[in-house]
């Protein structure tokens, strides 16, 4: 048996995106160590899958909806904070570019699902 959300290419490119981060935070160009940005940016990228994951294991296509936003705006505070470490130089905006491009996507596919699902619900 496989779950649900495993079968949902959004999801897939989700943990790709969060592993990325993950990937990135930690090679930080910053002698300082911001433990608390570093694990924001680190937490915020994770939910993007995590609340797709649940919002799918949930009772109805209404919550479903709801957990699609939450993720998506989980995706927006990500780039966020990315955003800021490239302007504090940490990361170069090359590497920005590239997370920004996999956010633009994982974006368009959580839209692009919640209209879907809305569809179906009226």
């Amino acid at each position: 048996m496989e779950l649900g959300f495993k079968k949902l290419d959004v999801w897939r490119k989700a943990i790709d995106f969060a592993d990325s981060v993950i990937d990135l935070t930690e090679n930080l160009n910053t002698q300082a160590k911001h433990y608390r940005l570093i694990e924001q940016v680190e937490a915020c990228s994770a939910s993007v899958s995590a609340n797709i994951a649940e919002g799918k294991g949930r009772n109805s296509n209404k919550e479903f909806i709801e957990f699609l936003y939450i993720a998506r705006g989980s995706l927006y505070e990500t780039i966020s904070f990315l955003s800021l470490f490239e302007k504090r130089k940490w990361i170069t905006k090359e590497q920005l570019n590239k997370l920004e491009e996999a956010a633009v996507e994982i974006a368009s596919m959580i839209k692009g699902l919640i209209n879907a699902i809305a569809k179906n619900l009226k």
